[in-house]
């Protein structure tokens, strides 16, 4: 297959990830599943290699790699275990870019450096109950007293809500939505136990309350009732992250796919010379080709500093279908063997459906793209 133009820095990165998933991730992938963890140990590894800061300037303690790099991280954790890789997203991609992108360069010097460093993890928080896909309408409230911001509410699926020590949290005031850094440490701060899951099972997801959590005056991000901006912005850098994230897992199941076909016999020889067979490989092949090229050309894009939301919902929305789509020919070609906690197909076929629903739903993204393309007139 055609081998993307990385530079010398971005092939080293590349290789030196992809070392470690298969030393150290690809081994323990079924227990973090099992145990519905991802063990401490493992954490400190991947903060220890620069890989929660990979995508920040150098000058916030990160790696430098920006957004091409991140998208590597995450498309090579990925074939490994998509649980690591959402907590890596939910840290790295929307916890703490929403400070980078909505923040001050006092916040920034302040929060990144640790955050980038793995000495503190980070969160996101927009979603409520009542305000999943309709975000601009969260009920939780942020009133100013003196000094400080006091907030009160709840939110809802926030991954590593439990672990976090910081958390980009949106709530609302009387100018509109805002974005405040909230430090977990604060008394009134209140994480749910874990949820179970279908999948994704290793990274934490809790409900978070909030009774009176106070709030520096100087840890609002932006301007006071223009947090929605910073949500939607961030938001774009994570959909680029899950189809990094959903091409890495694809690639491993076709790998295992063929493996498996020109091995596994039927009828006196192996099922890769099944015609039928050959059609889902070839199916396989034509999705990720396909995933490959917008996920790394619309991260260029975004590196470029060019508006990339439409761009962005269509990597969310192509990619997390066709991991579905791929994760289920997989399971097929594979037969019993699929369904079975044997083989790890079992699990990222489990894995995979959330990707249609997180970091807005896939009929939110088909919203977007249509709405963008209608404003054209119909002009790509």
């Amino acid at each position: 297959m055609f081998e993307l133009t990385f530079n010398d820095e971005q092939r080293m990165l590349r290789d030196m990830v992809r070392d470690f998933v298969n030393n150290e991730i690809k081994p323990i992938a079924d227990k973090i599943d099992e145990e519905e963890k991802i063990p401490d140990e493992l954490r400190k590894k991947i903060a220890e290699l620069g890989l929660l800061g990979v995508a920040f300037p150098e000058e916030y303690g990160g790696g430098g790699f920006g957004e091409l790099g991140y998208c590597i991280v995450q498309e090579e954790i990925s074939r490994a275990c998509l649980s690591t890789a959402t907590f890596i997203g939910a840290h790295q991609s929307i916890g703490t870019n929403a400070i980078f992108i909505g923040g001050s360069e006092e916040q920034k010097q302040k929060f990144i450096p640790p955050l980038a460093a793995g000495e503190k993890i980070a969160a996101f928080a927009l979603t409520e109950a009542s305000a999943g896909s309709d975000a601009f309408h969260i009920k939780t409230k942020a009133e100013l007293d003196g000094d400080e911001w006091v907030i009160n509410g709840e939110k809802l699926w926030i991954t590593n809500g439990a672990i976090a020590d910081i958390v980009s949290l949106f709530a609302r005031t009387p100018k509109g939505i805002s974005a405040f850094v909230v430090e977990t440490d604060q008394p009134g701060f209140m994480p749910g136990p874990p949820e179970k899951k279908m999948g994704i099972k290793g990274s934490m997801t809790n409900q978070i309350t909030l009774e009176d959590v106070r709030v520096p005056k100087e840890n609002l991000l932006g301007r006071d009732g223009r947090g929605f901006l910073i949500a939607m912005r961030t938001l774009d850098a994570g959909r680029l992250g899950l189809g990094a994230a959903c091409l890495g897992a694809s690639k491993e199941l076709l790998q295992i796919s063929t493996e498996f076909a020109r091995e596994r016999k039927q009828f006196g020889q192996t099922i890769s010379k099944f015609q039928a067979v050959q059609f889902m490989l070839a199916e396989m092949t034509t999705l990720i080709y396909n995933m490959e090229s917008i996920v790394y050309r619309t991260a260029t894009m975004y590196e470029q500093g060019k508006d990339v939301t439409r761009e962005a919902a269509i990597v969310k929305y192509y990619c997390s279908e066709s991991l579905g789509k791929i994760a289920d020919m997989a399971m097929q070609i594979h037969g019993g063997m699929g369904f079975s906690k044997e083989l790890p197909i079992e699990r990222f076929y489990r894995d995979a459906r959330i990707n249609r629903i997180f970091e807005g739903t896939n009929e939110i993204q088909k919203g977007i793209i249509a709405r963008h393309i209608i404003k054209k007139r119909g002009v790509y």
